[in-house]
């Protein structure tokens, strides 16, 4: 079986990433035959937690073409699946200001199972970016063995 692992890229670079998180996701047929094939996108969702449950919101994923006439929404709400101790942590970190919950990575695990690694994070500002890219460049520079 092919593994698929559907990345963020976005969530390092705008956010400082805290404390990770692996959630299971309420998934319908076509939706997990569509991650399958690497219809999907997470680089635009958010987290939210609603009566004591947690949501991933604006996910994407596309359309399975042999689904017949029950097509699944592309950026419906789907719960995610974690333990109450964890769904606990998360709420009281949530309080804090400027916390937000943000997926960095969808894979299918062993069992064949969808699963969301999911993300404290707290926003960056721009000098924040700036540095992260400056050493991002100066890394890459020593890798190649450049010298000035």
């Amino acid at each position: 079986m092919a593994t698929v692992e559907i990345k963020n890229k976005k969530a390092s670079f705008r956010y400082f990433l805290t404390e990770e998180f692996t959630a299971g996701i309420v998934l319908t047929g076509s939706e997990i035959k569509s991650i399958r094939a690497a219809k999907a996108n997470i680089a635009d969702a958010y987290c939210k937690m609603r009566n004591g449950e947690l949501y991933v919101i604006n996910m994407y994923i596309g359309q399975y073409s042999n689904a017949g006439y029950s097509q699944h929404k592309e950026r419906n709400e789907r719960k995610l699946l974690l333990n109450k101790i964890e769904l606990r942590k998360i709420d009281r970190k949530l309080r804090d200001a400027g916390v937000t919950i943000v997926p960095t990575l969808l894979f299918i695990n062993e069992n064949g199972f969808a699963k969301l690694k999911i993300a404290l994070a707290k926003g960056k500002n721009v000098g924040d970016k700036r540095q992260d890219t400056k050493e991002k460049d100066l890394r890459r520079e020593s890798e190649r063995g450049y010298k000035e």
